[in-house]
C-alpha cells in the first residue's frame, strides 16, 4: 500500500470532486506546480545546494516526473475513461511548501460558485481540507508546519476555463503528516490525532 505523495496530493484533491461531478472536461488539463527544496528529499545533490536554488526558478523532469502515472491513474478512475494530465514540477527557493495551479476547461454547468459548492459540498468531513472564501488565493504560509491543504478557485470566463489553486506543506500534508493520518484510519483512530497545529491565519 502505498502514501500518496505531494505533487499528487495538491493536485488531485482539487480535481477528483469536480471530475466526479461532470464539472470539468477531463481533456486538456494542464498542473503547474512549484516545490520548497525539500520536495526532493534529504540526500544532498547539486541542484538542491543553497548556491544553485538561491535566486532560481526552474522546471524539472517535465512531461518524465514519476508521480504523472500515478495522477493519471486516479483521475482516470474518476472520469471512468482515460485521462492524461500535462504536468510541470519547478524548484522555487524556499525550503518547504508547494503551490499547484491546475488549468482545466469547465462544463456549461461550471459557475464558480458551482465548482466552490462541490468543493466545500465533498470536504465537508474532512478536517484538513480548507475550501478559500472570500476569494482569497492559496498562500503557503497558511499552510507551513501542518497537514492542511487550501483550495481556491477562479473562473476565467473569457477562455471558458477554471483555475483551481492548492497549496501544502510538501514536508506534512505531502508526506510524514499524511502517512499518520492514513494510519491513524487504518487503525481506527481519530483522523487528526497528532496532527491538529494550529496554522496561521489569513
Amino acid at each position: 500500500m502505498g502514501n500518496p505523495g505531494c505533487y499528487p496530493t495538491s493536485v488531485l484533491l482539487p480535481l477528483v470532486p469536480l471530475l466526479h461531478a461532470g464539472l470539468v472536461d477531463a481533456d486538456g488539463l494542464v498542473a503547474d506546480a512549484k516545490s520548497g527544496v525539500s520536495g526532493a528529499g534529504r540526500s544532498p545533490s547539486l541542484t538542491t545546494h543553497f548556491c544553485e536554488v538561491s535566486e532560481s526558478y526552474k522546471p524539472y523532469k517535465v512531461a518524465e516526473h514519476r508521480h504523472n502515472p500515478e495522477m493519471d491513474e486516479v483521475l482516470s478512475r474518476e472520469a471512468d475513461r482515460p485521462v492524461h494530465i500535462t504536468f510541470v514540477p519547478h524548484l522555487v527557493p524556499m525550503s518547504r511548501g508547494m503551490l499547484t495551479t491546475i488549468y482545466a476547461r469547465r462544463n456549461p454547468s461550471a459557475s464558480e460558485e458551482a465548482v466552490l459548492n462541490c468543493l466545500r459540498s465533498f470536504y465537508d468531513r474532512a478536517p484538513f481540507v480548507r475550501i478559500c472564501s472570500d476569494r482569497r488565493i492559496p498562500d503557503t504560509r497558511y499552510v507551513r508546519g501542518t497537514n492542511f491543504c487550501d483550495i481556491g478557485v477562479r473562473l476565467d470566463s473569457a477562455n471558458n476555463r477554471l483555475i483551481l489553486m492548492a497549496a501544502i506543506d510538501n514536508l506534512v500534508k505531502g508526506a510524514a503528516g499524511q502517512a499518520v493520518q492514513n494510519m491513524n484510519l487504518m487503525l481506527g483512530m481519530a483522523e487528526t490525532r497528532g496532527l491538529d497545529q494550529v496554522a496561521l491565519s489569513p
